[in-house]
């Protein structure tokens, strides 16, 4: 096992708690949802991006769109349901690099099909937008090295993995998520870092997330 490196700055774990708040906007018909999605806060494309992943985190690893759901199951639009559902999140670093493309297709799809815009959903079926509101609250946890690391992704909450993992790198415009900042920066482990960075977490449940996590990091580790 080689001889582990302390870290230049600890790596100090937070957690996260989350509130649903009504934005009060609704849509019936395709082109309300267009217009509104241009003009909402970026928690609201957040919320509805990944409300599957933020209630039910112990669940499937696809989390289905709020707005492929509406566009397919209530205005009968599958074929833009299925593009809206061929976006790859993990391609997108920001929520507003996210939103435009959500836009863009949207509105691609409805010059190539006028009348979609146009069709009303049944009453009581209309769009709410709603929008999550993050608090961030650190722990008691703090790591040094990699050891020290890996033994707390072990106990840590699912929030606080969600957190490190999606909300720091999209919502918070980071760029990467905050453990393969944290082990290039302080640690120098960059092969390491691009490991977990490389991991499309959308395609696991959190739980699976963290055993994938410690698996790649206590491999680097006994190398």
């Amino acid at each position: 096992m080689k001889e582990l490196m302390k870290a230049k700055q600890p790596f100090q774990f937070y957690t996260r708690l989350h509130l649903t708040e009504l934005t009060g906007l609704r849509a019936s018909i395709l082109s309300q949802l267009l217009d509104i999605i241009k003009k909402i806060p970026d928690s609201s494309i957040y919320h509805h991006t990944h409300r599957f992943l933020q209630q039910y985190e112990y669940l499937s690893p696809e989390p289905p769109n709020d707005f492929v759901y509406w566009v397919t199951e209530i205005l009968g639009e599958e074929k833009l349901g299925k593009e809206l559902s061929s976006i790859n999140t993990i391609e997108y670093v920001s929520i507003h690099d996210l939103r435009q493309k959500i836009v863009e297709v949207i509105e691609h799809y409805s010059k190539k099909h006028p009348l979609a815009r146009v069709k009303f959903a049944k009453a009581g079926e209309e769009f709410h937008f709603l929008k999550s509101i993050s608090f961030i609250i650190p722990t008691k946890y703090i790591a040094n090295d990699l050891k020290e690391f890996s033994g707390i992704l072990e106990k840590i909450t699912i929030d606080s993995i969600y957190f490190h993992i999606f909300e720091a790198r999209l919502r918070l415009g980071r760029g990467d998520n905050d453990f393969s900042n944290w082990i290039e920066s302080s640690i120098g482990e960059k092969e390491l870092a691009e490991g977990i960075s490389t991991l499309d977490p959308y395609t696991y449940t959190l739980e699976e997330l963290r055993k994938t996590l410690l698996r790649i990091i206590e491999k680097s580790m006994s190398v």
